[in-house]
């Protein structure tokens, strides 16, 4: 798909905080190295690549050399799912030193996420059966285990960016307050309206604690797997705020579009229904890019 060049100048520059190519356990459509050089269609200034399953940095610095050759950078991060050891402060403080930009808190190892998709390790398609466990990150009292603390210090001596992952309004809640008070900059709520079940009214005090709602344009691309209609993407940004919020791919599985022609798409139908293009740009643009720390 050859973007319009009013798009390219409007879209120049794009970050994408949740791009999903591979290697994974579960089948990609791109590899880093060549989603890298799709963000090039658009000189899209960078990705942040996402495992379930594993510390991404070390995928990154083992396709060094090819991703030299791309104008869009690659970085990478850790999910706290029990393929890592769940809230494993060594792994993460180890994905940091090694370059790394950002901690998810437990995606499909959460309690929420498991309940919303029982099938278990299958969740979506596996390539490569590997066995997981629910990662919990509170006690018997409900207060937050010691190791969230530790890995909430190695995430301020980064500068990284804290992830909610897919647990429930009221743990992340917990856990953004925690980081706040710790002196965390940096903190994204994943997709409010799939698994996690945020209205936009908890997701106002999230923002209130300096998080960033991030909406995946995978979910409302004509073409994609889902087809949400882009006015309820309207309404979402109409509540919290452009400068609140970022927009970002959630693609790069086998069999789903490519992220650059979703992103094409979508802007395309939100310019359509009257979003100015300088909110477009900070949701896309400036918002991910200060996540990503690529102007410290």
């Amino acid at each position: 798909m050859t973007p319009p060049d009013a798009l390219v100048r409007v879209l120049r520059g794009a970050v994408d905080l949740h791009c999903h190519s591979g290697p994974s356990p579960f089948p990609r459509e791109l590899t880093h190295v060549e989603a890298a050089e799709d963000g090039d269609r658009l000189e899209m200034r960078a990705i942040l690549v996402k495992s379930h399953h594993h510390i991404t940095v070390m995928d990154l610095l083992a396709m060094r050399d090819g991703l030299a050759k791309v104008g869009t950078r690659a970085f990478g991060g850790i999910a706290l799912n029990s393929q890592v050891g769940g809230i494993n402060p060594y792994a993460v403080a180890m994905a940091l030193r090694m370059g790394g930009r950002a901690v998810w808190f437990p995606t499909f190892s959460s309690g929420r996420h498991i309940a919303c998709h029982p099938e278990g390790d299958g969740f979506p398609t596996a390539a490569v059966p590997v066995p997981s466990a629910q990662v919990d990150f509170t006690d018997d009292a409900g207060e937050l285990i010691p190791e969230v603390y530790d890995v909430l210090d190695h995430v301020i001596e980064a500068g990284a960016l804290l992830s909610g992952g897919h647990n429930t309004p009221e743990l992340i809640t917990q856990l953004f307050t925690a980081a706040k008070e710790r002196g965390v900059r940096r903190m994204v709520i994943n997709h409010p309206n799939f698994v996690i079940g945020a209205d936009p009214e908890q997701c106002l005090e999230l923002v209130g604690l300096g998080a960033y709602v991030e909406h995946e344009w995978g979910m409302y691309d004509p073409q994609g797997y889902r087809k949400w209609d882009p006015k309820q993407l309207m309404d979402w940004i109409e509540r919290i705020g452009p400068e609140h919020t970022v927009l970002a791919s959630d693609l790069g599985q086998a069999g789903r579009p490519r992220p650059v022609d979703a992103l094409l798409r979508v802007a395309a139908a939100l310019l359509d229904l009257g979003l100015p293009e300088r909110d477009l740009q900070r949701m896309v643009r400036d918002n991910p890019s200060f996540l990503l720390g690529l102007d410290d």
